[in-house]
């Protein structure tokens, strides 16, 4: 088995059989699909079913609703070499899977291989994505790495301990967690890049209402995370004066909406730079694989 593709989810099931049919494309038999489901109700049984023979599916529940908890609890079991963790509504252009086991082939000693989230609508997705590609530092990790679009060969991710579950979607940190990981694998001497053709499809939500919701917790997770890994100062002031700015300049359009975001944005992220946990050392331990 090549590739573990590990898919946390709750309250979603179109989106996923959109994914796994995306995945079914790359034309590859070489990859397993585990599903660990988060909702109360057993709503995925007939998805399940529905791609039997057709795709090698997982699927475990689990009532802690963390999305690094369910990462964690699918890598676990994951049986790949290499593994994934897409969105449960992501989707796969072609060929991805195959541009992977490529850049693997190339540099064995490669301990993390990214790439931006693509709009559906055409062009890069929400976030800020350097335009070249290249070797991952702590100067550039944070416009490197979406969650969704990370790869790893399985026994580093154990190694590592997978992602931090005090952080994502599920924590009052909610984001950065995949910035969090590429920093722990750059902290152990391991090589990381960045591909910029390397693209995952996922809705672009920026300034929309469940942007404008989710943004000072989103906002936590980016400060926790440059907080705890000592970002250089250039790094702090692009993520923490943005922002700022772009209240302003939408509250001079009358722009009320999007400056919200962006003032929750930059509250978020001094919140989560102040946060006692943000000035502890990393210390997560190995995951034990599960038979």
């Amino acid at each position: 088995m090549k590739f573990s593709l590990v898919v946390a989810t709750i309250g979603r099931d179109r989106e996923i059989a959109e994914l796994i049919d995306s995945l079914l494309a790359q034309g590859r038999s070489d990859f397993e699909v585990i599903i660990v489901d988060q909702n109360e109700h057993d709503r995925l049984a007939e998805l399940e079913t529905a791609y039997a023979g057709r795709v090698e599916l997982r699927r475990f529940r689990s009532s802690v609703r963390n999305a690094n908890h369910a990462r964690n609890l699918g890598l676990r079991h994951a049986r790949g070499e290499i593994v994934a963790f897409p969105d449960d509504d992501c989707s796969y252009p072609p060929n991805v899977l195959d541009r992977v086991e490529a850049a693997f082939v190339a540099n064995p000693a490669l301990g993390a291989l990214t790439g931006p989230a693509a709009s559906p609508e055409g062009g890069l997705g929400s976030g800020r994505w350097r335009a070249e590609g290249g070797s991952i530092d702590l100067g550039n990790v944070w416009t490197s790495v979406i969650e969704f679009n990370l790869f790893l060969p399985r026994a580093i991710a154990l190694e590592l301990g997978g992602f931090d579950e005090r952080m994502g979607p599920g924590t009052v940190f909610g984001s950065a967690e995949g910035n969090d990981l590429v920093c722990r694998a750059l902290a152990r001497g391991l090589e990381a890049r960045y591909d910029p053709e390397l693209r995952i499809i996922h809705p672009d939500k920026r300034l929309t209402e469940v942007a404008v919701a989710r943004a000072e917790r989103y906002g936590r997770g980016l400060g926790f995370a440059l907080r705890r890994h000592a970002a250089p100062v250039s790094t702090w002031f692009a993520f923490m004066v943005r922002p700022l700015g772009g209240a302003a300049l939408s509250l001079l359009r009358l722009r009320l909406h999007d400056a919200a975001y962006y003032f929750m944005t930059w509250r978020g992220r001094v919140a989560g730079a102040l946060a006692a946990e943000a000035r502890r050392p990393v210390t997560l331990p190995p995951l034990t694989e599960t038979a």
